[in-house]
């Protein structure tokens, strides 16, 4: 039996990344956690601060390329890449697993047999605490789906939702392309994916779970020229009027410890350097605007993973996560 004085262990899989990165900054300071292990294939050996230089000071791990028993494992995978990084190393039922790819949010059962749970607090809390294992939401899928789902089951499946959402670059991971690279992204907007990108999948099988008439959802993603966040409005016609509509989210959110409806369309500096989700929601006629910003690697990843972690672990929400926002 595990000594009651003793934190619980995590390992991170990928650990060179964006993500990891983020991941490392905020268990390096969580109170009731400490890092274990991270795990990279293209580093072992070297010292962590040599991706993550930063940490420099905070940190004096190295990488390792052999997993080590821990109670909970961040995989930080590319998308696609968790489901046969499991079948090829075996973890025991003992670890819990988060997973922030995208490899089990639809299609929830790995080659073994285990089971995901999808991990959006704010719409299963109760069974992310009880789970032995989670699959992280993608980022605009969280944006996206916070900013619906109070009024979900207004929506009238004839009018259809539209939504514009930008990202910033490093949405796109670490590793340089064409689309990723400054001299691209550097005073420069573009569109990829449109209606057809991967974070449809999991936004619209969660959305059904609350309303299986609904409306079809047009989405598209939009490059932006900065390094993180995304920003997104969402419309559609609603039928609801104004005070009904807030009063929605505000009940919705009311116990919340990251998501805040706000009085204005917020900002996305608002939610930069946090695990926020700040949402507005307006009407203007019969059609309904929600405006949602989040960090994307933050509440749109490894913060959202933490957070999971703390449900999973019986500690409070919002544990190691009060970051402190940029604001300019």
């Amino acid at each position: 039996m595990r000594n009651r004085q003793t934190k619980p262990s995590v390992g991170i899989v990928g650990g060179t990344g964006y993500t990891a990165g983020e991941l490392l900054r905020i268990l390096v300071n969580h109170p009731k956690v400490e890092i274990k292990f991270v795990f990279s294939r293209s580093n072992p050996g070297a010292a962590v601060t040599s991706a993550h230089t930063d940490l420099a000071g905070d940190l004096d791990l190295r990488f390792t390329n052999k997993l080590e028993p821990a109670d909970f494992l961040f995989l930080c995978l590319g998308h696609g890449v968790s489901r046969s990084f499991l079948a090829e190393n075996p973890v025991g039922s003992e670890t819990r697993i988060i997973d922030l790819g995208s490899d089990f949010r639809v299609n929830s059962t790995d080659d073994s047999g285990r089971q995901f749970v999808y991990g959006l607090p704010e719409l299963r809390s109760a069974a992310i605490a009880e789970a032995r294992n989670i699959a992280n939401p993608g980022c605009f899928a969280t944006a996206i789906q916070l900013a619906l789902l109070p009024v979900v089951e207004l929506l009238a499946p004839e009018h259809e939702i539209h939504v514009n959402a930008v990202t910033g670059s490093t949405g796109a991971g670490r590793t340089l392309s064409e689309t990723s690279h400054f001299s691209s992204r550097e005073s420069n907007m573009s569109i990829y994916n449109p209606f057809t990108h991967r974070h449809l999948d999991e936004i619209t099988a969660t959305l059904k779970t609350l309303s299986p008439a609904l409306p079809e959802i047009n989405f598209i993603p939009v490059r932006g020229n900065f390094t993180r966040g995304i920003f997104a409005s969402v419309y559609t016609r609603c039928r609801a009027d104004e005070s009904e509509i807030r009063r929605r989210y505000e009940d919705y959110y009311a116990d919340s410890p990251f998501t805040h409806v706000v009085g204005k369309a917020p900002c996305l500096k608002d939610a930069l350097n946090t695990n926020k989700c700040l949402l507005n929601a307006t009407c203007y006629g019969d059609r309904l605007l929600i405006v949602s910003v989040i960090d994307n690697l933050l509440k749109g990843a490894s913060g959202q993973a933490v957070q999971n972690m703390n449900l999973m672990a019986g500690f409070a929400a919002d544990c190691g996560l009060r970051l402190k926002p940029s604001g300019f």
